[in-house]
């Protein structure tokens, strides 16, 4: 398993999200990876980690999922992965003190190149689908509750996402209502809706 920190547009390393290249082993007849390993996981984000639910979720072309998370009580951290398809998939840090608040981090994941975005607690995680359809699985630790979980607007220009919409074929942008409707960082962090 390979483990790398990613860096932000602006060119910091961001401490927290790592992007995890799992080893598969294949031959004519297919192929085989350890999608999760408690010990190696543990040891790559530095601490015991016990995820409390798994989340799988179907997309089509142009679905943006995001900028999601919870705060306390029952904030969400996340292992991402897409088992079908590929989306650009996006960490924000959220973290008041932390000197790269509002920068962000993303990465392409794909069945194919079957790497995985940790996504902590403190970040806000979104994705979207670039291929005609994709399959997202993540792994959570903390439970989800609707009266912690929270949005950023996707296009928050003052977080300026580059999100690869040249990917998309023309396909507009698909997004829910909640998200659709989401305040910006600067408005979350108004209402102490961050971390």
């Amino acid at each position: 398993m390979q483990v790398e920190q990613l860096k932000s547009p602006q060119g910091a390393t961001i401490e927290g999200p790592l992007l995890i290249s799992p080893q598969a082993f294949g031959d004519e007849r297919g192929w085989f990876f350890e999608s999760w390993n408690q010990r190696r996981f543990n040891e790559a984000v530095g601490e015991a980690v016990v995820f409390s639910q798994d989340n799988h979720s179907r997309s089509v072309q142009g679905v943006l999922r995001g900028l999601h998370y919870q705060l306390a009580p029952e904030p969400q951290a996340k292992l991402v992965r897409a088992s079908v398809g590929e989306i650009f998939d996006v960490a924000v840090d959220i973290r008041q003190g932390s000197t790269t608040f509002g920068q962000w981090v993303g990465a392409q994941l794909s069945a194919e190149n079957k790497q995985q975005l940790w996504v902590p607690e403190g970040f806000a995680h979104g994705f979207l689908t670039l291929s005609a359809v994709a399959e997202v699985q993540y792994k959570a630790r903390g439970f989800w509750n609707k009266a912690c979980e929270r949005a950023i607007r996707w296009a928050d220009t003052t977080i300026s996402i580059q999100w690869p919409l040249d990917q998309l074929g023309g396909t507009e942008v698909s997004l829910s209502g909640k998200d659709a409707e989401a305040p910006t960082l600067d408005q979350a962090k108004s209402a102490g809706d961050v971390f």
